[in-house]
């Protein structure tokens, strides 16, 4: 109820901080999140490096947590919504930072 704080997660705006004064839904085509998973995974030296094993396991997910019954996977009604498919870090989060901003 008091202070700033970043959050992420899957239900944060809808479930878990609804009130929330800024909510961002961030999207990016599963092949481009598989694209970052697999960079990822390398750099971290854990997880699966095939493309094709991650981009399924991607799609698996977004499925299950679309469809549950509790707290499905599904953007707020008043959230800014932003695809980072083509977007650099940094542009992502200047974007997000001016919206913040904006609404202080």
């Amino acid at each position: 109820a008091a202070g700033d704080y970043v959050v992420e997660g899957r239900d944060i705006g809808t479930v878990v901080f609804p009130d929330a004064e800024l909510k961002v839904f961030m999207t990016a085509s599963a092949e481009e999140r598989a694209r970052r998973r697999v960079r990822q995974n390398e750099q971290r030296g854990i997880g699966s490096v095939d493309f094709d094993e991650v981009l399924a396991d991607i799609i698996a997910r977004d499925e299950v947590d679309s469809a549950r019954e509790t707290s499905p996977l599904r953007p707020a009604d008043d959230a800014l919504m932003l695809d980072s498919t083509s977007l650099p870090i940094d542009e992502v989060i200047a974007t997000i930072c001016a919206e913040a901003r904006a609404r202080m």
